[in-house]
């Protein structure tokens, strides 16, 4: 882990230092929205003695992220600490670089914490922080052992610890052979440099494997990749299945355009996905992944040792159906599903 994070550490160091040329500042990378980057105080006091800085690095915002923070915040606001929360958001273009420029000027600044949103953002923080004092909490790292933000899930080891959105891809596998019982090549549009889609598909592999499913993975690198691959691979599968790919769900609606073409059903890793037009996802909830973040992060203001505290997760998952979209499709809700949660598409 060391000598990954010395290697990105040499990249954030330079990057730092281009941004801080002049005034020293972080550039606002969603200059028309001043909601998305911002500071907020939960103290209601003018008093800055014991003010403590929270950075929330959030990857790029699209709705489960987004959800995450809302979950981090809520936790934040409801704690009687003088914390001010300074929220950062990647551009969709540069979310990488804008990440570890963030996490840099955090660190220079000698914020007390920083809040990871999503894997990019973890490693960004956790490159830039190693050496220091300074704490980070992560949200909706799927594989945190695999991305080498911890040492294992029961005791991370380092000053980084939080929270884990693993997907349960034995349930959606079951989900989507009920709503296609003859379904037989999967398609898997997936990040290539992100480590958590890498461990998915593997994983995914195994379980389609197992039931004679065929999985059709294509890899891509930027989101000009997308709508080409996204094109090319739903002329050759039964249906598309998305995991927590940050590129991918922040493209989503050109995927879903790419499967509409090919008449072909896309399933999404969590509600807000099926709200934007794919037919059904077993789901956790975004909100409760948050908050239960910024429940840890607190415990570690109190003083907890994040190295020892365990990785957390939310079990409880959900099957979610688009009624719009199994309409169009011309399909009808499989028996064992009829209870689950329904949903229409977002206009």
């Amino acid at each position: 882990m060391k000598k990954i994070f010395a290697c990105i550490l040499a990249a954030l160091t330079v990057s730092a230092m281009l941004a801080s040329c002049g005034n020293n500042t972080v550039k606002d990378t969603n200059d028309t929205n001043d909601n998305n980057n911002a500071v907020t105080d939960n103290s209601g006091s003018d008093n800055t003695s014991d003010e403590i800085k929270v950075g929330v690095i959030q990857y790029v915002s699209h709705p489960s992220l987004d959800n995450c923070y809302a979950g981090v915040e809520a936790a934040l606001n409801a704690s009687d600490k003088n914390i001010k929360i300074d929220r950062q958001i990647g551009s969709d273009a540069a979310a990488d670089s804008d990440c570890g420029t963030y996490a840099a000027n955090m660190v220079s600044q000698k914020y007390d914490m920083i809040v990871a949103i999503a894997t990019p953002a973890a490693l960004s923080s956790a490159a830039a922080t190693d050496g220091t004092d300074i704490p980070v909490i992560f949200c909706a790292v799927n594989d945190p052992v695999v991305a080498e933000l911890v040492e294992s899930m029961e005791k991370p080891g380092y000053a980084c610890t939080g929270t884990s959105d693993v997907l349960d891809l034995e349930a959606q596998v079951n989900l989507i052979q009920s709503m296609q019982p003859d379904v037989k090549k999967i398609g898997i549009l997936y990040t290539t440099s992100e480590a958590n889609s890498i461990s998915n598909l593997e994983r995914f592999k195994k379980i389609c494997a197992d039931r004679d499913i065929e999985v059709v993975a294509t890899g891509i690198q930027n989101d000009a990749d997308i709508p080409a691959a996204a094109t090319a691979l739903a002329s050759q599968v039964d249906c598309i299945n998305n995991f927590t790919d940050n590129k991918v769900v922040n493209n989503l609606t050109v995927v879903l355009d790419a499967a509409n073409d090919a008449g072909i059903p896309v399933y999404g890793s969590e509600v807000e996905q099926v709200k934007n037009g794919c037919l059904a996802a077993v789901s956790i909830d975004y909100v409760a992944l948050g908050k239960v973040t910024g429940e840890m992060a607190l415990d570690v203001l109190d003083g907890e040792d994040p190295a020892e505290m365990a990785v957390r997760t939310i079990t409880d998952a959900t099957p979610v159906v688009n009624t719009e979209v199994l309409e169009a499709l011309g399909m009808t809700m499989p028996e064992s599903y009829e209870n689950a949660e329904t949903v229409t598409t977002n206009k």
